[in-house]
């Protein structure tokens, strides 16, 4: 039997809702005062709330009642608490529902209306408590995998895959778009390897300029070029006995390939203008978002050096082709951020789920994470709407400028909604591709890569 607190300094009030939510089936608890209200609902911990807002001793500001609803909901964020005003307080109701509350009603009483409100409440409530079970038992497994959440097959086979590799040393290569998770699993390798109490260095091959990068990867000697004035250890050196992760590899100028495969060949070093082999014990997993097999016609990435580095593949798939599992990540980053913001956003409204799941997502998990943090961060609602994403009256889907989805599938329908975003963005920077890419949120050779998919001409 579910726990009912009923808050009103109104003794009929009390009487009349004592008697006609009698036979509902709830444990009722009274309370004509918020001290009072909130002793009980710390007891008892009721799921839903009926809180007047006109409490004594500020019956005509409803300062008692929002401090009584603030309490409430720092007490238990779960709670859903419905607010009773009068006829004319319309602003505060608004306001409460601002700070929380789930729903409002006005005075006087009409219980069939009141009782539907408070079986919607408590009908919620039982769904959230289910959910919140569920995501228990997805962190744990997120732990269990450093982060990696998904439960589609092309996902659970990347998991099989790491578990049956990460034991051993041999090199491994993962492949993906950006923002699908490729850190994540080189993280998941090292975590379940022998090597795991050892160090895990991280270098973006594309983030550091051609001039400095052989130094970053093997360190200097002091007086190998102006300004080298100590010796500096590179990060294969930082990384020994443990595991070096080279992400973005694909960038990597030919020249330093030649010097990479030489030290995954033989595992010594030289560091730049220094004569000494230095040997090295570290495991490498590397990670690209190119398409390696073009990249070696193209004359842009050793062919042996491949062979070195992709031992085994590990091909993570773009979020827009993972069945199942935007749900899945858009519920466990909504809880993390909600806890990590201390906002009581608690869920999704159905047209925001909607979007979610038919968004084309040419960002992958990057994009969906951070436009979850925006929306709330923004949201003054306990659940994300669609306007709070950003994807409008429509989704997101279509539906504005004649554009219609019509009698598509899910997967036609994302790649017609990808397709219209991309050619949206490259007309609005005027065929810059490097701001395209940065409205859109993806990466400049991810971009690269849609335009050809789609026969988008620039």
């Amino acid at each position: 039997m579910e726990n009912l607190l009923i808050v009103d300094d109104n003794e009929d009030v009390l009487t009349q809702l004592k008697w006609g939510l009698a036979g509902d089936d709830y444990r009722l608890h009274l309370a004509t005062r918020v001290d009072q209200a909130l002793e009980i609902f710390r007891k008892v911990s009721p799921g839903v709330v009926t809180l007047d807002l006109g409490l004594p001793p500020h019956v005509d500001s409803s300062e008692e009642g929002f401090r009584g609803l603030s309490e409430m909901l720092k007490i238990n964020p779960s709670a859903k608490v419905i607010v009773v005003t009068g006829n004319d307080e319309r602003e505060n109701a608004l306001q409460a529902i601002k700070l929380g509350a789930f729903d409002f009603f006005r005075k006087p009483i009409d219980l069939d209306e009141l009782r539907v409100i408070i079986r919607r409440a408590f009908h919620l409530h039982a769904i959230e408590r289910e959910n919140t079970v569920q995501q228990g038992a997805v962190e744990e497994e997120v732990r269990d995998h450093c982060g990696i959440v998904g439960a589609c097959p092309a996902i659970r086979g990347v998991l099989n895959l790491i578990g049956k590799v990460a034991a051993s040393d041999v090199p491994i290569l993962v492949s993906g778009e950006s923002g699908t998770g490729k850190e994540l699993v080189a993280r998941a390798i090292h975590s379940r390897s022998l090597r795991k109490k050892g160090p895990m260095v991280c270098i973006n091959c594309g983030a550091i300029p051609e001039n400095l990068i052989e130094s970053e990867l093997f360190g200097h000697e002091k007086g190998a070029f102006t300004g080298a004035v100590s010796t500096v250890q590179g990060k294969v050196e930082y990384a020994s006995g443990g595991t070096l992760f080279l992400d973005e590899i694909g960038e990597l100028p030919v020249n330093l390939q030649v010097k990479l495969l030489r030290f995954l060949q033989e595992m010594v070093i030289q560091r730049v203008g220094g004569r000494k082999d230095i040997a090295v014990n570290v495991r490498i997993v590397a990670a690209t978002n190119i398409d390696i097999a073009a990249a070696i016609a193209a004359g842009t990435f050793r062919e042996d050096l491949y062979y070195r580095i992709g031992v085994v593949n590990i091909h993570l798939p773009p979020l827009r082709e993972r069945e199942g599992d935007v749900r899945l990540l858009s519920e466990y980053f909504l809880n993390r951020i909600a806890a990590d913001l201390g906002k009581n956003v608690t869920g999704f409204a159905p047209d925001a789920m909607a979007s979610l799941e038919t968004y084309a997502w040419p960002g992958n998990i990057r994009e969906l994470e951070n436009r979850l943090r925006r929306a709330v961060l923004l949201t003054d609602s306990t659940l994300v709407t669609s306007e709070a994403l950003g994807f409008g009256g429509d989704g997101g889907a279509g539906g504005q400028d004649g554009f219609s989805l019509g009698d598509k599938t899910l997967k036609e329908a994302r790649a017609m909604v990808e397709k219209k975003m991309i050619a949206a963005a490259l007309a609005k920077h005027e065929g810059n591709i490097v701001k395209a890419s940065e409205a859109l949120g993806i990466s400049r050779p991810t971009m690269y890569d849609l335009l050809k998919k789609h026969g988008i001409e620039n």
